[in-house]
């Protein structure tokens, strides 16, 4: 499978749009904008990677909100308008979330979230699954523990076949534990079929990629590494990625890294060093991509402290 000839090559995340957010109307509303939409076509990437929240879509008690699936409906839109394809990624479900702060427990061993999380993806495919050439599904984000992925594979692969019924030409990506760590992947079952991609995630290392994190309060500190400092070179992206690059290769499946970048505290001119090495990774096995972001979320490549490397920059993406 050659992501490139799908469309789904080279994009970015809208991160803090739909998800990791405050949920406010202003939020929702004028985060990503038209605009914003028209900028990324015009920095020639083919897709974007659009995290989405369960909360935008249901109440507590797994109602729907039709607002939430009219929100991303317009997102998809916009996509087709500026020739961009849309990875439409639930990036937290009721019971489970990648991030502990979200206080999201139990999925893993709740039937009753786990048939939740199954009907939400059905109403998915029902809304959003009669366009595969423009619009892919990602069933889950950064499962955290290896000892869920008994289960997740289970899961998965009954929520594919539910899918399936309703959306049988849609691609799926399907990430595997530690945070969708490309190491990971070699423990996913094989793919339901041949529409099935398998995803990974890398922000390696994280002692340059996450300098002056917050969240790693390890790495919560004044310390700035360079990347000349670093040493960061292909071969540790050539050695992160062997497994998963020889298991999608055994089982004939494409591979996508969903979220990668470099952090905002870090010099532009050494994200750039970052970008440049782990692109010519991914050219060189054919991995498509999605960096982490296009805005803020610590993140930002769209904001205007890389004005001054993004045009170069851009080229690594």
């Amino acid at each position: 499978m050659k992501m490139e000839e799908l469309g789904f090559y080279r994009g970015i995340n809208l991160g803090g749009w739909f998800s990791q957010c405050d949920y406010s109307q202003d939020r929702l509303d004028n985060f990503i904008k038209e605009e914003d939409f028209a900028k990324i076509a015009s920095w020639k990437l083919d897709h974007v990677r659009i995290p989405v929240d369960y909360n935008i879509f249901e109440n507590e008690d797994g109602s729907y909100k039709e607002d939430g699936f009219a929100r991303v409906e317009r997102a998809l839109g916009l996509a087709r308008k500026y020739g961009l394809n849309a990875v439409l990624d639930l990036h937290k479900t009721a019971g489970f979330s990648f991030d502990f702060g979200e206080q999201e427990t139990g999925f893993f061993e709740n039937e009753k979230y786990q048939e939740r999380f199954m009907k939400l993806w059905e109403e998915f495919a029902k809304r959003f699954g009669n366009d595969p050439e423009h619009v892919a599904f990602e069933l889950l984000n950064e499962v955290t523990d290896q000892k869920f992925i008994d289960t997740w594979n289970r899961l998965s692969n009954e929520c594919i076949k539910r899918i399936r019924a309703i959306a049988p030409d849609t691609l799926i990506l399907v990430g595997s534990y530690w945070n969708n760590s490309p190491e990971s992947v070699k423990d996913l079952v094989s793919p339901y079929d041949d529409k099935v991609v398998y995803n990974f995630h890398c922000y390696s290392p994280l002692e340059f990629t996450h300098q002056g994190a917050p969240w790693v309060p390890e790495l919560f500190n004044d310390k700035r590494i360079t990347f000349e400092e670093s040493g960061i070179g292909e071969e540790l992206f050539e050695k992160l990625f062997l497994q998963a690059i020889e298991k999608a290769e055994k089982e004939g499946c494409g591979v996508y890294c969903g979220e990668y970048g470099v952090i905002d505290r870090a010099r532009p001119e050494d994200a750039l060093g970052w970008y440049k090495t782990i692109n010519a990774v991914f050219e060189k096995h054919g991995i498509a991509r999605a960096a982490w972001s296009y805005k803020e979320m610590d993140f930002g490549i769209s904001d205007a402290r890389m004005d001054g490397v993004r045009d170069e920059l851009l080229g690594y993406l």
